[in-house]
């Protein structure tokens, strides 16, 4: 199958648009993460066969934060003005 579209300007990037039966033959899903070959013709997209996780859990960053670490000594404090008493 051969469709045409029209990359456009989205904010400061292009973008290519998938809509209708582009987005609809190959399954595509809001979200998924995918794999971009580049050549020097174009490029490829192919939904990503490898499992993207992010080599650590919130937990564990987390774990040994302590306030210093945290650098809780740089919050703002809030002038009374700020404080909103409903």
């Amino acid at each position: 199958m051969i469709t045409h579209a029209k990359i456009q300007k989205w904010g400061n990037s292009l973008a290519l648009r998938l809509a209708g039966p582009i987005k609809d033959i190959p399954n595509l899903t809001q979200g998924m993460l995918v794999d971009i070959e580049i050549t020097e013709d174009g490029f490829t997209v192919r939904k990503s066969q490898e499992k993207h996780t992010f080599p650590f859990t919130e937990a564990q960053l987390v774990q040994s934060l302590s306030p210093y670490a945290a650098h809780a000594d740089e919050l703002a404090l809030l002038l009374e003005t700020e404080i909103y008493d409903s």
